[in-house]
């Protein structure tokens, strides 16, 4: 226990029970956090590329997950290490800011912790390797700059967007169908993108999933699927030319807000009551009618007795349909949501080509399909699949998919895939590192050797000899000054990644540079920790 006295010569404590925390100082501080950052960066390592492994995780109430997206492995583990949380962190940065890279950064991040260790051991302060990491990332952003390739798209020319969705696709299980899957994709974004403000609104593509049906199935519709079906049925199952009422008030009378009783003594007042409601029912359904509505989709449910007359006035309704989805309905229809039936008017209803009920396999799912609209800025991707699984990886890549097409958007740079812009910036940082006297150019040539870490997984998951892999496609590039050679994951026969058409946008890369640095410095600079020891 630590004593202090103050000037009465009164003894107090410094730290209260310390014998219960333990601490760890300096080099024994760093040397445990680095070792929890590369305990992470292993676990995502073998899950790299085209040809990465997967990985099972089992939630506390038996759900399983498979899957080789970084963020969504490290965000299912339960990690308690406060240094492997920063980890975690890390990759749903870079999850939110770009979409794609999440394993790529994390693998990084542990690189240049493992470059780090080795420094200090060699007594050189965490500091200086800290500034040397941060001009060597300046290098390498710079770098990437210049080897960076500007292509053009339009709406008639999707090619190059397509190629590099379909490199995003390639590591993931759905492989097999990165094709179509990253038609669908690119067509989802350029259907809600505004090109003239190069700005994509993903909340207006929908991604919905159905057990069911083979992969090959997945579909883009331009409109909207709700998963509900017709409320009553008998009512037709579509309706084309369709003028939509979306309600938020429900099909019901009117209740009082306080806590009421209703006195009946007579049949008379039963009968009044009874038929009052039904009059209440008539003038609502009577109200929808006269404003033109041809279909009436609503937040909440009503009872029988509206359905019944609804059925009879030959009013189709869905009933229970989410808020998110009535904002997309319209959004798509070109509707106003409305809270009152008073406020119903001919402006605020939405137009859809066909509204159509459609049924799957021998069940008795169905599903609400709202097409040809008005305003077809909203659009729904519809996944099948053979199980549940499946339709969640499947969902998670279509989500990298669209988020790598909305970068494309923004900003239309990409840099070559297969590790060749980490094998061209190693190069490039390693030259640079001659030129600072002080004992940074050791950091930098840290930097430049945790930059090979990438090429050499892509290598090691696709079975060929890393370190040979490596030097040969290094050296290939230095000879050539070509900066497109990378490492063959796919075994084609050729390094260069132009005929591979293997892209990786610009953006996502520099971030992921940046993004690791950042972390890394953090974890470098840490030299103390003091934490509640075990009971």
């Amino acid at each position: 226990m630590s004593l202090a006295f103050d000037e009465f010569g009164r003894p107090f404590f410094i730290i209260r029970e310390q014998e219960r925390k333990t601490r760890l100082r300096g080099l024994d501080a760093q040397k445990a956090n680095i070792s929890a950052g590369k305990a992470v960066a292993r676990i995502l390592r073998t899950s790299l590329g085209p040809k990465g492994m997967d990985k099972m995780l089992q939630s506390p109430d038996g759900e399983v997950t498979i899957t080789n997206d970084g963020a969504t492995i490290l965000e299912q583990m339960d990690v308690d290490n406060q240094i492997a949380k920063l980890m975690v962190e890390l990759s749903r940065s870079q999850d939110y800011e770009i979409g794609d890279g999440t394993t790529g950064v994390v693998v990084m991040a542990g690189a240049l912790l493992e470059e780090a260790q080795k420094l200090l051991e060699r007594g050189i302060h965490p500091i200086r390797v800290a500034e040397g990491y941060e001009l060597a990332s300046r290098i390498a952003f710079e770098h990437l700059e210049s080897i960076a390739h500007k292509f053009e798209f339009s709406c008639a020319n999707e090619e190059p967007l397509i190629r590099t969705c379909m490199t995003t696709l390639s590591s993931k299980i759905v492989n097999r169908c990165k094709r179509s899957l990253a038609e669908i994709a690119v067509k989802a974004v350029l259907a809600v993108a505004d090109l003239e403000r190069r700005d994509v609104n993903l909340d207006l593509i929908k991604v919905e999933g159905k057990v069911g049906g083979k992969l090959e199935d997945t579909e883009l519709i331009y409109g909207i699927i709700v998963d509900k079906d017709m409320s009553h049925p008998q009512m037709p199952k579509q309706i084309e030319d369709a003028h939509i009422a979306i309600l938020t008030c429900p099909f019901e009378p009117p209740k009082p807000k306080t806590k009421h009783k209703v006195d009946i003594d007579t049949v008379e007042k039963f009968q009044t009551l009874r038929q009052q409601e039904q009059k209440y029912f008539d003038d609502m359904v009577q109200k929808c009618k006269d404003v033109g509505a041809t279909l009436v989709i609503c937040q909440w449910g009503f009872d029988d007795e509206a359905n019944h007359l609804l059925m009879h006035r030959n009013l189709p309704a869905v009933r229970w349909v989410g808020g998110v989805e009535l904002e997309l309905i319209a959004i798509a229809t070109g509707g106003r949501i409305v809270p009152r039936f008073q406020e119903l008017t001919t402006e605020k209803l939405g137009k859809a080509g066909l509204v159509r009920e459609k049924a799957f396999g021998t069940t008795k799912d169905r599903m609400i399909y709202i097409e040809h609209c008005a305003n077809s800025r909203a659009v729904t991707i519809f996944i099948r699949g053979g199980n549940k699984m499946m339709i969640e990886e499947t969902k998670r890549s279509i989500h990298d998919a669209l988020c790598v097409a909305r970068n494309l958007i923004r900003n239309n740079s990409i840099v070559y895939g297969g590790g060749s812009a980490e094998i061209s910036c190693s190069i490039a940082v390693e030259a640079a590192a001659d030129k600072y006297p002080g004992v940074e150019q050791y950091a930098i040539r840290a930097f430049a050797d945790a930059l090979d870490a990438i090429p050499m997984a892509l290598a090691e998951n696709s079975g060929l000899q890393p370190i040979e892999t490596l030097s040969a496609v290094k050296s290939q590039q230095i000879k050539e000054k070509n900066n497109c050679c990378g490492i063959d994951c796919n075994d084609v026969g050729t390094n260069d990644m132009r005929e591979q058409n293997v892209f990786e946008t610009l953006i996502g890369k520099q971030q992921q540079i940046l993004l690791a640095t950042q972390v890394v410095k953090m974890i470098l600079k840490i030299d103390d920790v003091i934490s509640p020891s075990e009971y």
